[in-house]
């Protein structure tokens, strides 16, 4: 074999993949702290139970944790005894070691905590497998084919698995059946009953289908079932249009002797799907519909017989143009929900939650009449200190205190996420988590009137500085930037930003207006002004720490994703000055090109035009739209940019599609510009995949020493 290339590549200090050597070491020691960092596992959910000798509580807690080599995150349970001391304080006793639990897509224990729901998705065909467990072994398994449905919805926004109050029937919402296909042979289409063999014949393709768009491609519309785990019985609830996609499925109250009933989350699509995945903005309602189980004689649960006859579904919400989270009170009497209307109504993706109540009927029967009460309205602007208006990405299942009518949420509050009580009757708000704290609080889950949580200014910027510096110089400081627009960086730990802060950098991570958590006056300021007044925020803040001797004028760089990255390459257009270095993870750059291609079209114009881009938004964009679209866009102000740029991009983004990043990386290294890009072929917009999030990490490490040494 020939290696004389080789070795004059090494004689030269040039590396096979065309790094010189010095490079190369700054990649190997960076990738060795940065694997410490993303090794740290993560809590992702909890739950309490009561022993049997009821001293103290067991918690069970679900941890994920990524997984380089098999490119996956491990998923463990570990359990600890919660015991109060005599002396007030409470301790944790853990397990000696986490249990993984392999393969599993979802957990979710009865509510009398006897019993755990434990689900595997289907992988290559197999079939979805459901296993109940007990306190000391697997009781049931049953295993549902892709005839009946598909997977199991687990993400967290279609996702609703609920045990009914006896613990027989689960709900729960998965893909609909996988629809038939036409067949053919060499002797052209084969009909329907066809007794032909396959060996001979090929399943066709069928009508293509509208999905919900990022992270949801390539799956069939959510529907609701029930499963009654004495028997492994499956029904698909009926009644329910086509045009509705399912999801937060709960058991409203039950009664002897009356119809069980299944209270739910209902999207209508009408025509395209436009992508739903951290957008608020998309109209939803509250639905009920009867059980498709009933008790018969012996007290055996039975499926219904002509169950399309007598079934209707009841919009409970018709009068709100959102609903969704709904949780009933212990006792039955109410149901609250939250509400994103302050979204659909103003178009932008995400705004200020409000928070909802409706009286259950005494007799169990849906009312569509009901009153819906307000508890908590959207704050529009907030003085200092006070509650900023509720920002909910999730709650709890079981979010009561022992007085049955107060509720506990996670919300964000400014810059940190706050722990709130909210008594739902009369909307008396009190924030628990200290106010006085800069850490962000995550309630995780309750023990009566106990919290579990976890903890980790109008525009406010968050300053992380190293307490190791080696001397009076200003670290090189990195400006963060958030996606969304309307999203927001909390005080809460990260392990990709504890990465750069430990090879060196301040980081000045800034919440412009338009951010989560500062009322929805300041977020509703930004739409028609994005490119100019959240890029005016961030220099106003940059400014700001130089001025206070944090940061040296000479050494900045900027970092964002998706309008974050829409923020940074405006920023080097607009302040070519100002960075010596640049990384962008999949960038809106265009949006004259993103608006044809994005999962997400009314986005671009609610962001563009602001008030009015909901009712002009148009999947024919004028001449005139398409104008305005790149007038607003970075790629505008391209030919000013100076400063060296990496771009990390997935390539099977749906929100802003490869093609936005790769357009304005080909056009600034066409002027000359020093462009460095990486694309992940398996990614999609959040570059999450543990292998792609650690080379992206890692190689804008490797871009920032280079350029602010």
């Amino acid at each position: 074999m020939d290696v004389s290339g080789a070795n004059s590549m090494k004689e030269n200090g040039e590396m096979p993949w065309g790094v010189d050597e010095a490079t190369e070491g700054e990649y190997a020691s960076q990738s060795e702290l940065l694997q410490e960092f993303t090794s740290i596992s993560t809590i992702d959910k909890a739950w309490t139970f009561k022993p049997e000798n009821g001293k103290g509580v067991q918690a069970m807690f679900s941890i994920s944790q990524p997984n380089l080599l098999a490119n996956k995150r491990r998923k463990y349970i570990l359990s600890s005894h919660i015991v109060k001391e005599s002396d007030g304080f409470t301790s944790f006793q853990w397990a000696p070691f986490p249990i993984e639990m392999t393969g599993v897509s979802t957990m979710v224990p009865s509510p009398s905590g006897s019993k755990l729901l434990v689900v595997r998705n289907s992988e290559n065909e197999s079939p979805t497998q459901f296993e109940i467990w007990g306190a000391s072994e697997v009781e049931k398994e049953f295993h549902i084919p892709d005839s009946v449905h598909g997977s199991v919805y687990s993400d967290g926004w279609f996702e609703g698995i609920s045990w009914n109050s006896d613990e027989t029937l689960i709900a729960y919402v998965a893909e609909e059946p996988s629809p038939s296909k036409p067949t053919f042979s060499g002797l052209g289409y084969k009909k329907r009953g066809s007794a032909e063999k396959d060996c001979g014949s090929w399943k066709g393709q069928g009508d293509w289908e509208e999905d919900w768009g990022e992270t949801y491609a390539g799956k069939r519309q959510p529907a609701l079932f029930v499963i009654n785990i004495n028997s492994g019985e499956v029904c698909g609830v009926e009644g329910i249009g086509k045009s509705l996609s399912i999801g937060q499925v709960v058991w409203a109250p039950s009664t002897k002797g009356l119809h069980q009933y299944l209270v739910f989350v209902g999207w209508s699509s009408g025509g395209r799907k436009l992508g739903i995945k951290y957008c608020y903005n998309r109209p939803c309602a509250l639905y009920a519909v009867r059980a498709p189980f009933h008790e018969s004689e012996g007290n055996e649960l039975r499926p219904k017989e002509n169950v399309s006859e007598d079934v209707q579904v009841v919009n409970l919400t018709h009068s709100i143009s959102s609903a969704f989270f709904p949780r009933f009170s212990p006792d039955g009497k109410f149901l609250v929900f939250l509400s994103a209307k302050s979204s659909v109504d103003s178009g932008a993706h995400s705004a200020t939650d409000s928070l909802h109540r409706i009286d259950w009927p005494t007799d169990g029967k849906p009312d569509p009449s009901a009153k819906i009460v307000d508890v908590v309205p959207v704050v529009m602007c907030a003085e200092d200190g006070c509650f900023p208006g509720l920002y909910c990405s999730s709650i709890l299942v079981k979010l009561w205190l022992s007085d049955g009518y107060t509720m506990i949420l996670s919300s964000y509050w400014r810059s940190t996420q706050a722990i709130i009580s909210v008594h739902v009757l009369s909307g008396k708000l009190v924030r628990i988590s200290p106010g006085d704290s800069d850490f962000s609080w995550n309630v995780l889950t309750l023990d009566g009137d106990n919290c579990v949580a976890g903890a980790r200014k109008p525009i406010e910027a968050i300053l992380v500085s190293s307490k190791s510096k080696k001397s009076d110089a200003c670290d090189p400081l990195i400006v963060m930037l958030h996606g969304g627009p309307h999203s927001v960086s909390v005080s809460s730990f990260s392990k990709s930003l504890a990465f750069l802060s430990s090879i060196g950098y301040s980081l000045l991570i800034v919440n412009y207006r338009g951010s989560l958590g500062f009322g929805e006056e300041a977020l509703q300021s930004l739409p028609g002004k994005v490119g100019s007044q959240d890029v005016n925020d961030v220099l106003t803040a940059i400014d700001h720490a130089i001025d206070m001797g944090l940061a040296d004028p000479s050494k900045v760089s900027v970092l964002g994703g998706s309008h974050g990255g829409f923020l940074t390459t405006h920023l080097i257009g607009q302040a070519p000055d100002k960075f010596v270095a640049a990384a962008v993870r999949n960038p809106v750059c265009n949006l004259a090109l993103m608006v044809g291609t994005t999962d997400i079209p009314d986005w671009c114009f609610v962001e563009t035009c602001g008030s009015e881009g909901k009712s002009i938004f148009t999947e024919a964009p004028s001449a005139e739209q398409l104008k305005l679209l790149h007038s607003m866009s970075p790629i505008s102000h391209l030919s000013k940019v100076k400063t060296p740029t990496l771009f990390l991009l997935g390539a099977q983004d749906l929100r802003v599609p490869v093609s936005n990043g790769l357009q304005y990386a080909r056009a600034l290294k066409e002027k000359g510009g020093e462009v460095k890009v990486i694309v992940f072929p398996n990614d999609v917009h959040g570059i999450e995949r543990p292998q792609s999030d650690f080379e992206t990490f890692l190689n804008i490490g490797v871009w920032f020493k280079k350029y602010c040494k």
